[in-house]
């Protein structure tokens, strides 16, 4: 017979986990849950944090590096810097017509006014040709426009129909008929493509819309035609700002910052100063998130150059950036 001793203690041997036991074992699987799912909220929080700071530092740089390059190298006509000694530039308040072909969208001053290598116009959109033409047609508000006269390399065989310049160490001469003008010679004189950009804030991207953008208003030809065409550069800059930094008595230092289109830059103002000339651009942009983000709250009041924007009531992320930048070619 099986001894009944050795029997019970079988049973005893292959017994449960008690209730107690259980509830124990559950309230700590519970909690260790909770934990590992509280983790990766905060860890995906966190990441979308980041992303979208990582997105607004991105397009601020794209931007601020694409505006940068034609300002460091604005009034560079190739083997001089001297824009008012370029036969065929347009003279500001000069009755005489001019004889070489220009878009007219922007007006011929604005293609050919070499003598001005930085220019723009404080808190609004002041260019002939409209804005945005693919878009809204709207301008930002309280924005500031900045244009860039610089010269670029030229492959070969040149172009016919595209605007561009002969210089020499001394002077030099605009021409669009693709032959390069008679009085230079090719080995002592080189020829350049003329680079003209104008940058502004629009009020809503075409790529994404609702949303503002920095575009720019680019000298090209099409067709065999100089031509005007107005590209998007990059989405979510919402204001740009600038100040130009002014050598008014030609020692080739910065003797006070002004806000584009000041009237000691202007040939026609009476405060024109002859002497003037921009030695650096100052700027600044300030740069929104393209989606919204749910419990931002951001109270910075936003004071970009000479303009207040305020505090932001809504949901966007956002960050201001300055930069100043020397011109390369504006000292003697």
């Amino acid at each position: 017979m099986m001894n009944r001793t050795s029997t019970m203690n079988d049973f005893k041997q292959q017994a449960g986990v008690t209730l107690v036991e259980l509830m124990v074992a559950l309230s700590i699987g519970s909690f260790l849950m909770i934990g590992a799912v509280q983790l990766y909220s905060q860890s995906r929080h966190a990441f979308v944090i980041n992303e979208s700071i990582a997105r607004v530092q991105e397009t601020a740089q794209f931007a601020m590096d694409t505006i940068e390059a034609d300002i460091r190298m604005a009034s560079n006509w190739g083997r001089h810097s001297r824009g008012s000694s370029v036969v065929g530039r347009s003279v500001p308040g000069d009755a005489n017509p001019l004889t070489l072909a220009a878009p007219a969208a922007c007006g011929a001053a604005w293609a050919l006014d070499v003598s001005r290598p930085v220019q723009g116009d404080n808190n609004n959109y002041g260019l002939v040709c409209p804005p945005d033409p693919d878009g809204t047609g709207v301008a930002q508000p309280n924005s500031d426009t900045v244009t860039t006269r610089r010269a670029t390399v030229a492959a070969s065989p040149l172009q016919p129909g595209r605007l561009q310049i002969q210089t020499t160490r001394i002077h030099g001469e605009l021409f669009a008929d693709g032959t390069v003008p008679s009085a230079f010679d090719p080995l002592a004189s080189e020829t350049h493509n003329l680079l003209i950009n104008s940058y502004y804030v629009a009020a809503s991207s075409t790529l994404i819309p609702g949303v503002p953008t920095l575009r720019r208003k680019m000298l090209t030809s099409v067709g065999g035609v100089p031509t005007v065409v107005d590209q998007e550069v990059a989405p979510g800059v919402e204001n740009m700002q600038l100040q130009f930094g002014v050598d008014v008595d030609q020692d080739n230092t910065v003797d006070r910052y002004v806000n584009p289109g000041d009237a000691i830059l202007d040939p026609l103002a009476a405060g024109f100063i002859p002497g003037a000339r921009v030695i650096t651009a100052r700027i600044w942009l300030v740069v929104r998130s393209i989606s919204p983000e749910i419990g931002i709250q951001d109270l910075r009041n936003y004071q970009p150059g000479d303009v207040n924007l305020g505090v932001y009531t809504d949901v966007f992320r956002r960050m201001q950036v300055s930069k100043t930048i020397l011109l390369r070619n504006a000292r003697t």
